[in-house]
C-alpha cells in the first residue's frame, strides 16, 4: 500500500470528527462513537490490529476517561457546592468593590477569577461561572461570554490542577512503547518529561500571553463600545493595567511551572498575581482617571443579550449567604495545600501513586493484592487498581484515586458544607447537579480516548509498524519541514477545537509532536510545549465550549459570533507562538531534548 493511501486512512478518524463535529455540529456525544468504529475499522482492515489488541487499546481509553472523569466530577461538585453556598457572589463581590469601570472589572474577573476558576476546575467551568457573574454586573451576554472565554485561556494548559499535562502529556509518552523508550534513553521518565513540557509552555505563555489583559479589554470596548464610534481607544487608556496584571499573573505562573509542579501554574499565578493588582488598585495605582461603560441598554443590538437581561441575572445566580470574604476563600485555600502536600513533599507523592516508601521508620505500600488471569494481571490496593498487559499485549494502565486530583477537590467541597453552614437539601441539589453534568463527557471522554489509544496503539501489535500518529507525524513533517515549530501550536489548536479539549487534543495529538520534532531533529520539550500552549488556545473556538459558555446566560444561537470574534486571539496567540517556537528550536535552546 503507498504512502499517501495510508495517510489517508490514518487521518480517517480525525476527518470522522472533523465533518460530524464541526462540519454538521453533531454534538460529540454522536460523533465520537463514530469515530471510534471508524478508528477500529481502520486499525483491523488496514494496520492489521488483531481483535485482542483493539479491546485492550479501548479499554485503555476507558481507564483514563475514568481518570478525567473523577476529576470533572471533583470540580463540579465542589463548584456546585461554591455556588450553592453563595460562595462565588462573595468572591465576586469582593472583585467589584474595587471599581465600577468595566474595564478594571474585566481584568480582576474575567482574567483573574477566570483562570484561578480554570486551575482549580477547568472543564468549561471559567465561562459557565464568569459569564453569569458578568451579567449580573451590567455586561451584554455576548460580551460577558466573550470576555469569560478570552480570559481564562491563557490558564488551559495548566486547568483543573494540571490534568493537561498529567493526564494529556504524561499518559499517551508512557503508553507508547517507542516514545516511552526515546524518552528513558535520555535518562528521564515520562512524567519528568511531562513536568518539563509544562514548564517550556509557560515560557511560551508568558512571551506571548503576558497581553491577554488588554487583550480581553481591547476585545470588549472595540466590539462592544459606542456602535456608532468604534475604537481601541479606552482599552489603551488602561494599558499600564492590562500590563501589569498580565505580569503579575505571568511571572509566578512561570515560576511555579519550572520550580513546583504543573498542577499549580494557573492557581498560583492567578492567586498571587490577583493579590498583588488588588493591593495596587486599593493603594490608588493604576486606577482609569475616566470610568468606562457600555452604551445605554435600549441601545444594545439584539444579538448581545438573550431572554436573561442584566438587571435580572441574579436568578441564574445563588442566593447570598452571609460569607466574609476570607471564609469564601477558604475552600480553595484548603484545596491548593492539600495537593501541595500530596505532590511536593516527600515521601507521599510516591506512597499515593502506588509506590513503597518508608514511612516512620517502616515499609509502607498502598498496594494490597496483584493477582494475574488470563485477562491481564490486576493490582488493587487502597484507592488504587491497576490493569497490565489487558488480554495478553502489552498494554496496561489504572487509576490511583488517592493522586488524581478529583479526590482532593470531593474533600475540599466536603470541608466547605460545613464551612458555610449548607443544609441538606442545598448539597443534595449541589451534588445533584454535578452528576447531572457528567452524562455528556461520559459518552464523550469514553469514545474520545478510546479512538485516541486506538490510533496510539495501532503500531504495538507488531515490530515494524508505525502507528496511525506515527504515520501521521511523519507525512506532516515530511510536507512542513525546516517551518514544523511554526505550525505545531496551530495543530495543537486544530485538535482542540475538533474535540473540545486541551487534555484531549494533547492526548491525540502530542505523540504526533513528538514524533513530528523527533523525525527533523527538533527539541521534542520544545515542540511538545507548543502542542500544549496550541491546545489551551484551541479551547477559544472549541464548540462545546462555546456552546456552555451562551447557555450559562441564554444565548444559545450565537455560537457563530462567539468563534468569529475569537479568531483574532487564536490567530494572535498560534502565529507569536510559532515565531517564538522557531527562535527556540534554531536560535535560543537548539540542544534541548
Amino acid at each position: 500500500m503507498g504512502e499517501p493511501i495510508n495517510v489517508a486512512l490514518a487521518a480517517v478518524p480525525l476527518i470522522v470528527v472533523g465533518v460530524l463535529l464541526v462540519g454538521f455540529l453533531w454534538p460529540a456525544t454522536r460523533s465520537m462513537p463514530i469515530a471510534w468504529l471508524s478508528a477500529l475499522a481502520v486499525g483491523f482492515f488496514v494496520w492489521g490490529m488483531p481483535v485482542r489488541w483493539l479491546a485492550a487499546a479501548t479499554i485503555e481509553g476507558v481507564l483514563i476517561a475514568v481518570q478525567i472523569l473523577w476529576i470533572v466530577f471533583g470540580a463540579l461538585v465542589l463548584l456546585y457546592t461554591m455556588l450553592r453556598a453563595g460562595a462565588f457572589d462573595v468572591l465576586n463581590g469582593g472583585f467589584t468593590v474595587i471599581s465600577e469601570d468595566r474595564r478594571v472589572q474585566i481584568v480582576l474577573i474575567a482574567f483573574f477569577l477566570s483562570t484561578f476558576i480554570e486551575g482549580a476546575a477547568g472543564f468549561g467551568a471559567p465561562a459557565a461561572v464568569v459569564a453569569p457573574l458578568l451579567l449580573g454586573l451590567g455586561f451584554p451576554a455576548l460580551a460577558a461570554v466573550v470576555a469569560a472565554l478570552i480570559g481564562h485561556i491563557i490558564a488551559v494548559t495548566y486547568g483543573a490542577v494540571g490534568t493537561p499535562i498529567i493526564v494529556g502529556i504524561r499518559e499517551p509518552m508512557t503508553s507508547v512503547s517507542g516514545i516511552r523508550t526515546a524518552i528513558e534513553a535520555e535518562g528521564l521518565t515520562a512524567a519528568q518529561f511531562a513536568v518539563n513540557v509544562a514548564a517550556w509552555a509557560a515560557t511560551y505563555h508568558l512571551l506571548v500571553g503576558f497581553v491577554m489583559p488588554l487583550f480581553v479589554v481591547g476585545m470588549v470596548v472595540y466590539f462592544f463600545g459606542d456602535p456608532d464610534d468604534r475604537s481601541i481607544g479606552p482599552a489603551l487608556a488602561v494599558w499600564p493595567l492590562c500590563l501589569f496584571a498580565g505580569l503579575a499573573f505571568g511571572i509566578p505562573y512561570w515560576l511555579s511551572a519550572w520550580f513546583i509542579s504543573a498542577e499549580f501554574p494557573s492557581l498560583v499565578g492567578s492567586m498571587v498575581g490577583a493579590a498583588i493588582v488588588i493591593g495596587t488598585l486599593r493603594a490608588g495605582y493604576f486606577l482609569p482617571d475616566e470610568e468606562w461603560s457600555f452604551p445605554d441598554q435600549d441601545e444594545w443590538p439584539d444579538h448581545w443579550t438573550g431572554s436573561i437581561q442584566p438587571t435580572d441575572a441574579r436568578s441564574v445566580l445563588a442566593r447570598t449567604h452571609d460569607i466574609s470574604l476570607v471564609r469564601a476563600w477558604l475552600p480553595y485555600m484548603l484545596l491548593v495545600a492539600l495537593l501541595m502536600f500530596t505532590r511536593v513533599f516527600d515521601p507521599f507523592p510516591a506512597l499515593l501513586q502506588g509506590e513503597q516508601v518508608a514511612l516512620f521508620g517502616r515499609q509502607v505500600s498502598p498496594v494490597l493484592k496483584t493477582v494475574t488471569t488470563r485477562g491481564g494481571e490486576f493490582t488493587v490496593g487502597l484507592f488504587l487498581f491497576e490493569w497490565s498487559n489487558v488480554f495478553g499485549t502489552d498494554i496496561g494502565t489504572g487509576v490511583n484515586f488517592t493522586y488524581v486530583p478529583g479526590t482532593w477537590l470531593l474533600v475540599s467541597a466536603i470541608a466547605a458544607v460545613g464551612l458555610f453552614d449548607m443544609n441538606r437539601r442545598e448539597v443534595a441539589e449541589a451534588w445533584g447537579n454535578a452528576t447531572k453534568k457528567l452524562v455528556s463527557p461520559l459518552i464523550a471522554l469514553v469514545f474520545v480516548l478510546a479512538m485516541a489509544q486506538v490510533m496510539l496503539q495501532s503500531g504495538s501489535h507488531a515490530d515494524g509498524v508505525d502507528s496511525m500518529i506515527v504515520v501521521l507525524g511523519t507525512a506532516t513533517a515530511n510536507v512542513v519541514g525546516p517551518a514544523y515549530p511554526m505550525v505545531a501550536a496551530l495543530i495543537g489548536a486544530l485538535g482542540a477545537a475538533l474535540v473540545g479539549s486541551n487534555t484531549v487534543s494533547n492526548i491525540t495529538f502530542g505523540p504526533f509532536q513528538f514524533v513530528a520534532a523527533e523525525r527533523l531533529g527538533f527539541s521534542r520539550e520544545l515542540i511538545v510545549g507548543a502542542q500544549a500552549v496550541g491546545g489551551a488556545i484551541g479551547n477559544l473556538v472549541a464548540i462545546h465550549n462555546v456552546v456552555a459558555a451562551l447557555a450559562t446566560v441564554d444565548l444559545i444561537g450565537e455560537e457563530g459570533r462567539v468563534i468569529r470574534l475569537n479568531l483574532i486571539p487564536l490567530l494572535y496567540y498560534t502565529i507569536f507562538v510559532g515565531i517564538w517556537a522557531l527562535l527556540f528550536a534554531y536560535v535560543f535552546f537548539p540542544g534541548v531534548f
